[in-house]
């Protein structure tokens, strides 16, 4: 019987030394931002009740949230973002938290997606939200910290697009689209309009009972919409933020296919590779109560960690990176010496220096530079009899293809 072939689930990837760097990166980054911003850390199980999950994105979004029985035939489900979770611990602790509450959660969520460039069934979220505020202010700190994140990930070209769902929901009511279900129903076709063309959503919105020219009437007021009062309230504001206006814009047809959404809604695209937004968020002042809770307003967004690191990737946005943390690796010349090469370690780390030691005396030297060579470790320190005697140290460049003698303090200076 042939073995059957070891093999990564579709849709879900595995992520070697190089490409961990930078996911590394991205993450310290976006911490850093955050919590400059005041933001505090939360964190959520993977598995909640299934019925905490469903009815609260919308029909679609619920065919893609991974459902099961457990051993003790409870229903529960893989978290399909982090918002309807951190909801949740408002409904349950708004009173020990206190408002407002500003947090921020990097955590693996689940979707059962068809995988395609930028979609995968497994990916790691970032999320801000501001609870327990109903200004735009918040709305526009939200995406002045998108912005932000963006420029020190060194992205040179996005777009933030801006538009709010109380604009939509008016040019409903004007055309006597009244009912909530109904209103959202539409929405979430109208969503898709970027995604399948304006043929597509015709045919989809008169599946769903409007006819041709209620259709083409209701895409053309969206077309031609202006920002209400709020909106434009919260743009006045981006200004005051320090928000470049090269970088958001009202986009009217912006609709955010997620039912909970309440106001203003917000997602950031890059031109360049084609990938989809790479943010999303709005806010969503409804979807606390509707988990039991208190009546909470609430505002955020999730920062897509596996599409930016892709475009990192893919546009060379951080060439500096190694493959590695390591700073320096330490040689081990013979046995003799290891005892030396040892103790220098533990110094450098003391200093804070990434330090790695080679771990077998008995390899000859130029294997251990080929091995820091191949990690794209930048310096590696060579401790032989001589600079044992001599209480020096070489240091080498392995960029340079240079070395030189220094002492601990002029060793300890270069490193750090």
């Amino acid at each position: 019987m042939a073995k059957n072939k070891t093999q990564t689930l579709k849709g879900f990837r595995d992520f070697l030394p190089k490409e961990m760097v930078i996911r590394q990166k991205v993450i310290d980054t976006l911490r850093e931002v955050f919590e400059s911003y005041g933001y505090e850390p939360l964190e959520t199980p993977s598995l909640e009740y299934a019925e905490t999950l469903l009815g609260k994105y919308g029909e679609e979004a619920d065919k893609l949230i991974y459902t099961f029985k457990d051993q003790g035939k409870r229903d529960i489900g893989l978290i399909y973002d982090l918002t309807v979770p951190a909801s949740k611990i408002l409904a349950l602790y708004s009173q020990e938290i206190g408002l407002p509450f500003k947090r921020y959660q990097i955590q693996r969520i689940w979707r059962a997606e068809k995988p395609q460039k930028g979609r995968y069934r497994e990916v790691l979220q970032c999320d801000i939200d501001s609870f327990g505020l109903t200004s735009p202010l918040a709305d526009a700190e939200i995406i002045a910290i998108i912005y932000k994140c963006l420029k020190k990930l060194n992205f040179k070209k996005f777009i933030i697009k801006i538009n709010s769902r109380q604009v939509l929901l008016k040019l409903m009511s004007d055309l006597k689209i009244k009912t909530e279900s109904r209103q959202l129903s539409l929405l979430r076709t109208i969503d898709k309009l970027e995604k399948i063309g304006i043929i597509k959503t015709k045919k989809e919105l008169k599946e769903k009972g409007l006819s041709d020219q209620e259709s083409e009437k209701l895409l053309a007021l969206i077309k031609s919409a202006k920002p209400d009062k709020n909106l434009q309230q919260l743009f006045d504001y981006l200004k005051q933020l320090k928000v470049d206006e090269k970088f958001y814009q009202f986009d009217p047809t912006l609709v955010r296919g997620l039912d909970y959404y309440t106001g203003p809604v917000f997602e950031t695209i890059v031109e360049e590779p084609k990938i989809g937004s790479i943010t999303g968020g709005g806010r969503y002042d409804k979807l606390i109560s509707n988990l039991g809770g208190p009546d909470i307003p609430a505002t955020g967004t999730t920062i897509g960690l596996d599409r930016i690191c892709d475009v990192i990737k893919e546009k060379n946005l951080m060439p500096e990176l190694t493959s590695t943390s390591t700073k320096v690796l330490v040689t081990v010349f013979n046995s003799e010496s290891l005892k030396n090469s040892t103790e220098l370690a533990n110094k450098l780390r003391q200093a804070k220096i990434k330090t790695e030691l080679y771990l077998d005396p008995e390899t000859k030297l130029d294997k251990q530079l080929k091995y820091a060579d191949r990690k794209g470790i930048p310096y590696v320190i060579i401790l032989g009899p001589e600079e044992i005697k001599k209480k020096i140290f070489t240091l080498r460049d392995m960029k340079a293809k240079s070395q030189e003698e220094v002492n601990l303090k002029q060793l300890l200076d270069k490193l750090s």
